[in-house]
């Protein structure tokens, strides 16, 4: 990046005004000035598409209303509402986050991101954004949107995978905040729908965008040459046979995954490296059953699942951890997007 570079003049202005009469207006945590619900969302959204979110954020509201009500739950009952939307950690957090705000702050809030990062799950940019939501502080975030939008516009072409690049990005976002506080929340959206919506990783909008006579990488035209990020995750794949167990009563047999590792936390079917083990666990089952095999797809993992559905008539459960669970109880708990998906009969 040339250290002559010069910040766009009257960006800020640009994408306040762009936001206020085209931005988005109809998503349901705006225009709340509750630091629960920012930090709801924002939690939600990471990884998370706005139309599954949009599906999920109602729900939570209706059961847990308040940081104090979700600082009171059990996590099972936390993790069988998240159920579904992935990234179980986030839903950990979040309730550990929920019971640091009441037992450290009174169930309020602090009002600036530097005491917001302090809290479980809470990184820099999530802090920010709570914080020029709710609070008009001049902080700026920097998702993957905005790293998106501020690399075009000013030509950043500095390797994001070298932490030095990142943090020397994050003070160009800073110096180009706008001035007066009472425009920070405009401001932040104006990022965030920039980039979810004009500003996409393939794909890019430039006549209808806000700055795009600002935009270094329209006028090189190679928008998508930006952002630069050597280092990419490497994808893994692990293949899972799944011992799907039901007793004479119509019980499926359950276990709570362990605190770490893949579906922490969450109930599920046991699962074997491979059908021997499986068959090994659960020997007074009747004929095993095979259901077509499905690959299930994670951020940077491949999971083949190989489920095995076993009748078990004799009163010895099977040979693993776990326990029976009552088909009225089982879509209550906090179980992985394809087990449950399998135990609904929609597998694959």
């Amino acid at each position: 990046m040339p250290e002559e570079l010069k910040l766009p003049a009257g960006f800020a202005r640009r994408m306040v005004d762009w936001q206020r009469c085209q931005g988005r207006q109809h998503l349901p945590w705006q225009h709340t000035r509750d630091p629960y619900r920012v930090w709801l969302s924002e939690i939600m959204l990471q990884q998370t598409q706005v139309s599954t979110v949009l599906d999920y954020y109602p729900r939570f509201l209706q059961r847990f209303p308040d940081v104090a009500s979700l600082a009171a739950a059990a996590q099972d009952d936390v993790l069988a509402l998240w159920s579904g939307l992935g990234y179980y950690s986030r839903a950990r957090h979040l309730h550990r986050c929920a019971q640091d705000v009441v037992e450290r702050f009174g169930g309020t809030f602090p009002q600036s991101a530097e005491q917001l990062m302090t809290l479980p799950g809470i990184g820099r940019s999530t802090a920010a954004a709570i914080a020029a939501f709710c609070f008009d502080e001049r902080v700026s975030i920097l998702d993957g949107n905005v790293k998106r939008v501020l690399s075009r516009v000013l030509g950043y072409d500095a390797d994001l995978a070298v932490a030095s690049h990142e943090r020397a990005l994050w003070a160009l976002a800073e110096r180009l905040l706008p001035r007066q506080p009472v425009d920070m929340p405009a401001y932040t959206q104006s990022l965030m729908d920039v980039g979810a919506t004009l500003c996409q990783p393939r794909k890019v909008q430039c006549e209808v965008c806000p700055v795009h006579d600002l935009c270094v990488a329209r006028a090189e035209g190679q928008p998508l040459a930006y952002p630069v990020k050597s280092r990419k995750l490497k994808r893994s794949s692990a293949t899972l046979w799944v011992l799907w167990a039901v007793n004479a009563q119509g019980q499926v047999w359950l276990h709570k995954r362990p605190a770490r590792g893949i579906w922490a936390g969450l109930f599920s079917l046991p699962v074997f490296d491979d059908e021997a083990s499986l068959l090994q666990a659960c020997p007074h089952g009747r004929a095993p059953r095979y259901i077509e095999p499905w690959k299930h797809v994670l951020t940077h993992r491949d999971l083949y699942l190989h489920p095995v559905c076993m009748a078990v008539e004799s009163e010895q459960p099977p040979q693993c951890e776990g326990q029976w669970v009552h088909a009225r109880d089982w879509p209550q708990l906090g179980l992985p997007a394809p087990i449950r998906s399998l135990l609904e009969g929609r597998s694959g």
